[in-house]
């Protein structure tokens, strides 16, 4: 999928992002390791109302290790106006993967600490976003591409690779996108970051739509 694809379809959606207990997501609630520096909530509830559809919906998804990846595993809805019936023609307009894809990066965290620090500060994926809609800043960016096979480029590899992956969507065109590099590099950086442990728990089948 395209960036301005992916746009398109979260562009406008507004979602509320719980724990499954129904609690504000929080760092405390990252209790799964994934790869060597991200945490994420094992599950959350991700809940938008389409104002044009006329319909509420909520989505429980959860990380599924085997597939490395948040995995819908219950959607509801409800109506908003009473002009609206909920029935599959109705339901068929709204997007429940751009939940996803706006949810999870606000269940993903990690820290610029030492983690076994009790004092270190743990911050979101969503909350690194700049005002530009970028993961990494230009400035970060472009040390990530100078400073060739360091533990700065590994980490940004897997914070870009797990934000996308997780989210159903395709990690190597995020990493072209934030880093202003060709798909053959961003494929060859993916590997060397899987080979270094880097990516364990965390996978995109290029062969499954975004959307399934």
């Amino acid at each position: 999928m395209r960036k301005h694809r992916a746009v398109r379809q979260t562009e406008g959606v507004n979602v509320d992002v719980k724990t499954i207990e129904g609690h504000e997501m929080t760092p405390s609630a990252a209790t799964q390791k994934v790869g060597r520096v991200l945490r994420v909530a094992p599950a959350f509830v991700g809940t938008s109302v389409d104002a044009d559809v006329g319909v509420q919906t909520g989505v429980v998804a959860r990380y599924v290790p085997s597939q490395g990846r948040y995995v819908i595993k219950e959607v509801s809805h409800a109506a908003v106006r009473d002009d609206v019936e909920v029935n599959y023609p109705t339901v068929a307009r709204v997007g429940t993967q751009a939940i996803v894809q706006i949810a999870a990066p606000r269940c993903i965290f990690l820290t610029l600490d030492d983690e076994r620090d009790p004092l270190a500060t743990w911050v979101s994926a969503a909350e690194l976003t700049t005002k530009a809609g970028r993961i990494l800043s230009p400035a970060v960016a472009a040390e990530v591409v100078r400073r060739g096979g360091s533990d700065a480029r590994m980490e940004s590899i897997e914070l870009l690779y797990g934000v996308a992956a997780l989210a159903g969507l395709p990690p190597a065109r995020l990493i072209q996108e934030e880093l202003g590099i060709p798909h053959r590099t961003a494929s060859a950086w993916i590997i060397a970051a899987r080979k270094a442990g880097r990516l364990s728990g965390m996978n995109y089948n290029a062969g499954r739509p975004a959307g399934s």
